[in-house]
């Protein structure tokens, strides 16, 4: 994987690129984005970068490092100030293939993951060959793609005990090609206590040793290791970004893309669930549901909660999402009423509608509610009890004007 590969995030990666070329990178770095922003290929592409620094004629007493402990010589390497300039040089050499296949030897990679079969002590390795196709065919997934990818089901996924055993042994090892061992970590949040066993291993690591963690949510990740961590912080994509590359990674048309891209919240990987859905009428299941709030009664209701229901979670987030969407339109129509001309006629007749049916302080109740439900969702609530409540928490909303705690 090169620099170019991830979406945007120009400034990004030349930062990671100086940080070399500067001799100012730590010994582990803590890349943080939320879903969809590109953490993880961005982390790929720089484990790769850094993994091919490899200088000829070097023992291993004399080899350079990366760290700052002293003065690289000239001669020590390339200079890149910009990730293009790093991408040429990358495709130069020799161990470009390993790279790109992501087989070289001293790159290692650790996730989360669960037993094949009871009592079994798994660790990222005996993934291996499914890390690796996962990554090829999604690069922007999240924790829940990746354990449905390999079949975990309603299993839970770990970084365990073993596993930080597993990494402790392979960073004590010599190098095999490259004069940089490094340790690519995705989602430090799902290590518990255990990881506590990577404290001296971060704090002092074996020469020439690096450490990078890709996390979603800083608040999840053990204090003790985001102590010792150099912040990198990955901003959301921008919708133009997005829009941009739907149209040229997705072969989305141009209207297409705009919408989704304004929907997706600077997240590419939903984004991508929602091209994959767009044949989804989510208007008409928004306007029955809606109807069956506030017009025709507790017996539609029923049968809308019971028809959402048998949707995957997926298809519910993302109709909860486009609800979202579509109130932010609504509110953004009563402060600018003259945005209405740059969107399309169906959202904007809808967005009107909704104006129409609740005020702007409804419409921010509303929201809230909405993305407490997202977040239960992705937290494998039970679909019929979530949307009886969320049903009757709208109903006190829009017809009854005011709020209601639904516990």
């Amino acid at each position: 994987m090169l620099f170019k590969d991830i979406i945007a995030q120009d400034e990004v990666k030349d930062h990671l690129v100086q940080l070399v070329d500067q001799n100012r990178l730590s010994h582990a770095l803590l890349l943080l984005g939320k879903e969809g922003s590109g953490a993880l290929p961005l982390a790929i592409a720089f484990a790769n970068y850094v993994s091919l620094f490899s200088p000829e004629n070097n023992s291993e007493n004399d080899a350079p490092s990366l760290f700052g402990e002293a003065p690289l010589p000239a001669n020590a390497k390339e200079q890149h100030s910009s990730w293009r300039e790093a991408d040429a040089w990358i495709q130069k050499q020799t161990a470009y293939s390993k790279v790109a296949g992501m087989v070289h030897p001293d790159i290692h990679f650790s996730y989360p993951v669960i037993p094949r079969k009871p009592g079994d002590k798994p660790v990222s390795t005996d993934y291996i060959s499914e890390w690796r196709e996962f990554v090829k065919l999604y690069p922007y997934g999240n924790a829940y793609d990746w354990l449905q990818f390999i079949g975990a089901e309603n299993k839970q996924g770990n970084i365990t005990a073993y596993e930080c055993t597993d990494i402790i042994r392979k960073l004590n090892l010599k190098s095999f090609e490259s004069n940089f061992k490094i340790l690519l970590m995705w989602l430090p949040e799902y290590l518990g206590n255990e990881g506590n066993k990577l404290l001296k291993l971060i704090e002092e690591p074996p020469p020439n040793t690096l450490f990078l963690l890709v996390a979603e949510n800083e608040s999840l990740i053990l204090p003790t290791i985001l102590s010792r961590t150099q912040l990198v912080k990955i901003p959301a994509l921008q919708s133009s970004e997005i829009q941009e590359a739907l149209q040229e990674r997705a072969s989305v048309s141009p209207e297409q893309a705009r919408q989704i891209s304004l929907v997706s919240e600077g997240n590419y990987r939903e984004a991508l669930q929602l091209v994959q859905h767009t044949g989804e009428d989510w208007q008409s299941m928004l306007r029955e549901w809606l109807n069956a709030i506030v017009k025709t009664g507790p017996v539609a209701q029923v049968k809308w909660i019971e028809e959402i229901s048998r949707q995957g979670r997926e298809k519910q987030k993302q109709f909860l999402r486009y609800f979202n969407h579509l109130l932010e339109l609504s509110i953004r129509l009563q402060v600018m009423p003259q945005l209405g001309n740059q969107l399309p006629g169906a959202e904007k007749d809808f967005a009107e509608r909704l104006n129409k049916t609740a005020s702007l302080s409804q419409h921010q109740l509303i929201i809230e509610e909405l993305d407490k439900a997202v977040y239960y969702i992705e937290r494998n609530a039970h679909a019929k009890m979530l949307f009886h409540a969320l049903t009757i928490k709208l109903y006190h909303i829009i017809s009854l004007k005011e709020a209601v705690e639904i516990k």
